[in-house]
């Protein structure tokens, strides 16, 4: 995966078709654009401070109206009691100790890849904070409890639970999805690594209503896994304008580049 990551990295950069926005205006951008389309999913990269502020807004203007969300995130299954437990809570120091003292949450060492992080709590505490107002909110995690597979089959297995998901999502909701930028592409891209699944998870659910998002930055930090983990920095680009991919060879349905992401606080002290 580490070389995966660093070749992903590069892509994003050098394709620079995107969507240019300021900070408070990159959900309008994501909403123009997705409409109505039933399943967005939004490809990461890992370990930021900005990305859980982005989807907590999201999730906030998609159900402002009522209508339900789903968040599906890349956590394992295995969390979801837990999960399910804390977001009808009171979100005191009971509930979030059960929480918080998750052996996924509490890794040691900084060699993860970024999706535990203090910055991904707080944005499930804000949800849970909704949800109590009377907001149709769920969040659930869908990647497996352990890779055993490789790439590929781990991919199988998010999009079967995604798709699973999906069918369940009543009429009138939304479903967001927060994934890796590569389980986010909608085709393997040409040149890519040998290591990389030959079907991303996103290009296996391309039969339903499914709207995929490159997030990506003109700038900054994010965390990043090559060889070893660690604040990986984002080479400055150029801003371009507001920008659809529509070549037949593309990863994603549109990229949106926030003005700059850094890296959030990963583990506690």
């Amino acid at each position: 995966m580490h070389s995966i990551f660093r070749w992903t990295t590069a892509l994003m950069l050098a394709l620079g078709m995107a969507v240019t926005a300021d900070a408070d205006d990159t959900v309008t951008q994501i909403r123009r654009y997705a409409a109505d389309h039933r399943m967005l999913v939004l490809g990461e990269l890992h370990g930021t401070r900005e990305t859980p502020l982005l989807v907590r807004q999201l999730v906030d203007d998609y159900s402002r109206d009522g209508a339900p969300v789903l968040l599906a995130l890349e956590l394992p299954r295995g969390e979801n009691p837990t999960l399910r437990q804390y977001l009808v809570s009171d979100g005191g120091a009971a509930a979030r100790q059960r929480l918080h003292g998750r052996a996924f949450w509490t890794v040691r060492d900084d060699q993860h890849d970024g999706r535990r992080s203090r910055d991904m709590l707080a944005m499930i505490e804000d949800l849970r904070a909704l949800k109590a107002q009377g907001r149709v909110i769920d969040v659930v995690g869908y990647d497996v409890d352990k890779s055993d597979g490789g790439n590929q089959a781990r991919d199988n297995r998010m999009a079967a639970e995604l798709r699973r998901l999906y069918r369940r999502v009543p009429d009138g909701a939304r479903m967001l999805v927060l994934t890796g930028n590569v389980h986010a592409m909608l085709q393997r891209p040409a040149g890519a690594p040998p290591e990389m699944q030959t079907r991303p998870m996103a290009s296996l659910l391309r039969d339903l209503d499914i709207y995929s998002v490159g997030l990506g930055a003109l700038r900054g930090h994010f965390w990043g896994c090559g060889g070893t983990c660690m604040a990986r920095s984002i080479p400055e680009q150029l801003a371009s304008g507001p920008r659809v991919d529509t070549y037949a060879g593309r990863q994603y349905y549109l990229w949106v580049w926030m003005p700059e992401l850094s890296v959030g606080t990963l583990v506690d002290p």
